[in-house]
């Protein structure tokens, strides 16, 4: 195993935690990671990761040594590619995790245009709510809606969607129809929340060329997109959503906007992916590629 493969070992074993984990993603037997890692701590003269039954950490000097290292490899990546056909070519497997109503309404139906132009390049793609560590995970990037929380992520913009405000038919005639933003404050909203934070998020309407947010009472709230939406279609209140998610409801009766004289802010969907000196020429291609197909869908920005 030379230097570079050593690197590339270290760096995924401290990004995993695990020995075993490492070695089965880079195809090589658990013995010898652990013996490329001995030698590697030999050669250093230093211990490089505290190993116990359950887990792998990084000491102090791995941890030094991660952060170099990892710059290094983003170096002879990129100067690597500089110099191949990866930039006009790239090849490998790259890891994308995508919002559910994203992936199976924008991205999939259009993914084999993507496979035409780029043959190469095996996807493998997750699809759900959570938020996701890229770095542990081994993700290259993700599709998310709303304004990223993480700054540690690199973030590049795809689209601004439009919401809308909306209820059921049985809702609306059970408790009336709100006619002024002021009115929300009245009425049941469905609460929308992040794992790991009860925080609600609240509707949010321009009002006389400001956005207002507008806290509605409520006694359900839910933590991903698609019960968010079986709720209000079972009636139990006021949701704020992407209108491209909710049309085939609005157009069919089962759901009816509110407030349309109202403009909602719209909603930024991004790509985004781990801050690295050099970007992956897989994502680069990737997120050029997205841009195309999300600036027809919701419009050019």
């Amino acid at each position: 195993m030379d230097r570079f493969d050593e690197l590339q070992l270290f760096n995924r074993i401290v990004e995993l935690g695990s020995f075993t984990q490492a070695a089965h993603e880079l195809d090589i037997p658990r013995a010898t990671a652990s013996h490329a890692v001995k030698a590697l701590e030999r050669r250093l003269g230093t211990r490089l990761l505290d190993r116990t039954t359950r887990q792998v950490t990084p000491t102090l000097d791995g941890r030094t040594f991660y952060e170099r290292s990892k710059r290094v490899l983003a170096e002879l990546e990129g100067a690597e590619t500089c110099l191949s056909n990866h930039v006009v070519n790239p090849h490998g497997t790259l890891r994308l995790d995508v919002h559910g109503k994203h992936a199976t309404r924008i991205i999939l139906p259009r993914i084999s245009e993507f496979h035409d132009r780029y043959p190469q390049i095996d996807l493998v793609i997750s699809s759900g709510d959570r938020l996701v560590d890229l770095v542990r995970e081994g993700i290259d990037c993700v599709v998310r809606a709303g304004t990223p929380r993480d700054s540690s992520l690199v973030v590049r913009r795809l689209a601004d969607m439009p919401e809308v405000i909306c209820a059921s038919p049985e809702y609306l005639q059970k408790h009336g129809v709100p006619h002024h933003p002021d009115e929300l404050e009245d009425h049941c909203g469905v609460g929308f929340f992040t794992r790991g934070n009860e925080y609600r998020y609240p509707f949010t309407v321009v009002v006389d060329g400001e956005v207002r947010e507008i806290e509605a009472s409520g006694w359900m709230s839910v933590s991903d997109a698609e019960s968010y939406l079986a709720a209000a279609l079972a009636g139990c209140g006021l949701i704020q959503a992407p209108e491209f998610g909710l049309r085939e409801h609005l157009q069919s009766g089962r759901l009816v906007r509110v407030l349309a004289d109202w403009r909602c802010p719209t909603l930024p969907v991004s790509v985004l992916y781990a801050s690295h000196e050099q970007l992956s020429p897989r994502v680069r291609v990737f997120i050029d590629w997205a841009r195309e197909i999300y600036a027809e869908y919701f419009g050019g920005r």
